[in-house]
């Protein structure tokens, strides 16, 4: 392995990161023939195949695998490696990634923002996605930091809840529970309802209420965007269930209303996590500790107006 090259380390976790050395040319600004060349100066080195081809598909062998796993180590700790010189020297630089599901993005841009502020020579990759496309980033390691409300029961992961994410049930202003209060579960049966995605935290708690007490809906939409879904409401095809914390935008006069259904809100909470195992960067690390004291206050002073309607 000494012969091996940083650059052709960096060529290859980008080859088998993209699955396509045409992709990998163009995210590293080479040519395709380059990274090719790269690619077997290391396998010659390494003395055994990395990739195989099977029809138009690019796939890492066993020995390929290994090796990604090794690449990523590598890189984490040069990364560090970096941003601790940085410390010393009394500015923190470096990169943080981040994976966060669709709803935090109501508050997280918010202490990100200020976060970077303090920070203003880190590079952000912020990653926003559904929790079963989230729990598939987390398992192949693939940011320092995971905000989300549902943990996952297959992976060892470090976790810290630090805001609470209650489910309500949302219809438009004037569709007939609007404004009753005490309203039994049981008057959602037969409601036109506009669910998430497949994948959904949100829907998967919903669906387990809904079981647990004998409640069928008419599903009339699904809709991957809590946007979308609020857009659906006002139109009035039907009702919903959101994360409070979608209302923060919404004005206390507007076209929705939370109901005041038994059972709602579902609560559940926010967390930060990473793998365990995994020593975190010091921006990673920094970002988490920020996050963790500034949430509360992030997330009253963007919803102070709005929030009256809760």
């Amino acid at each position: 392995m000494l012969p091996a090259t940083l650059h052709q380390l960096k060529v290859f976790e980008t080859a088998a990161r993209q699955g396509s050395f045409t992709k990998a040319a163009a995210e590293l600004s080479i040519t395709q023939p380059t990274v090719s060349g790269q690619i077997k100066q290391l396998t010659q080195t390494i003395g055994m195949p990395l990739f195989e081809h099977i029809g138009r598909k690019l796939y890492l062998t066993e020995a390929g695998e290994e090796l990604l796993t090794t690449c990523k180590e590598i890189f984490g700790h040069l990364d560090n490696l970096e941003m601790k010189l940085s410390a010393l020297k009394g500015a923190k630089q470096g990169q943080l990634h981040l994976g966060v599901i669709t709803t935090t993005k109501y508050f997280v841009p918010r202490i990100l923002g200020e976060f970077c502020q303090s920070y203003p020579d880190i590079e952000v990759s912020l990653q926003v996605v559904n929790h079963d496309q989230l729990h598939d980033r987390m398992a192949s390691n693939q940011d320092d930091l995971y905000i989300l409300s549902n943990l996952p029961g297959d992976l060892e992961v470090h976790s810290e809840a630090f805001l609470d994410n209650p489910l309500v049930v949302v219809a438009r202003s004037d569709h007939p529970l609007a404004g009753k209060t005490n309203v039994p579960l049981s008057a959602l049966r037969g409601e036109d309802f506009i669910s998430r995605e497949m994948g959904s935290g949100t829907r998967r708690a919903v669906e387990s209420l809904f079981k647990s007490n004998d409640i069928e809906v008419q599903i009339r939409l699904e809709l991957g965007s809590n946007e979308a879904i609020k857009q659906a409401i006002a139109g009035g095809l039907g009702i919903s269930v959101l994360s409070r914390h979608t209302l923060i935008t919404e004005p206390t006069d507007g076209e929705l209303a939370v109901l005041d259904i038994n059972h709602f809100p579902i609560q559940r909470e926010w967390y930060v996590a990473y793998l365990a195992g995994k020593k975190l960067s010091v921006i990673a690390e920094a970002f988490r500790e920020f996050m963790l004291k500034s949430s509360q206050v992030a997330l009253q002073h963007s919803g102070r107006r709005s929030l009256a309607l809760l």
